[in-house]
């Protein structure tokens, strides 16, 4: 497909545009949460495991608690919640049984696409509208821009920006 022509744009028309993306986001999380029988940190961890699941990689709990940056006691509730919901279970790792894995549960994808679904189907659409090059931009930015996020929030969380400043 041949990208569309499009204005220009500045920076700081594409952060205004980006940070309004967030902030719906965000409450459209709790919404996709509470549909789900979630909380949206529940809803977090879940969707590392159906990215794991998706890559054919098992998680450990403790890669869950690395990967959602809570501590391992944080995650044993998820892991409780997540059970008690019928996401996820709890499997002894076959290498080492000191070790948990977290599994699907076989019907959790269907139950997570029913709502996520109709959204993945729009974003589809609206990648159409965008050559393979252009995609290749967005790709990129998308994974530049989270490599530039975990940075800012790991300063954020080491005490290195001062709130209020």
């Amino acid at each position: 497909m041949e990208g569309k022509e499009r204005l220009g744009a500045t920076a700081a028309q594409a952060l205004y545009a980006m940070d309004r993306m967030i902030a719906l986001a965000q409450f459209g999380q709790q919404d996709i949460a509470a549909r789900l029988g979630l909380n949206v940190t529940d809803l977090t961890c879940l969707g590392f495991v159906v990215e794991a699941a998706q890559a054919g990689e098992s998680l450990t709990a403790g890669d869950l608690a690395e990967r959602a940056r809570l501590t391992t006691g944080a995650v044993t509730g998820v892991l409780n919640r997540l059970e008690k919901a019928a996401y996820t279970r709890r499997e002894a790792d076959p290498e080492d049984r000191r070790r948990v894995r977290v599994v699907m549960e076989d019907a959790a994808q269907a139950r997570i696409m029913a709502v996520y679904g109709p959204f993945y189907e729009r974003l589809g659409a609206l990648f159409g509208d965008y050559s393979a090059e252009e995609t290749a931009v967005l790709a990129d930015w998308f994974t530049r821009a989270r490599a530039a996020m975990r940075l800012s929030l790991d300063e954020i969380r080491e005490g290195g920006a001062a709130a209020g400043a």
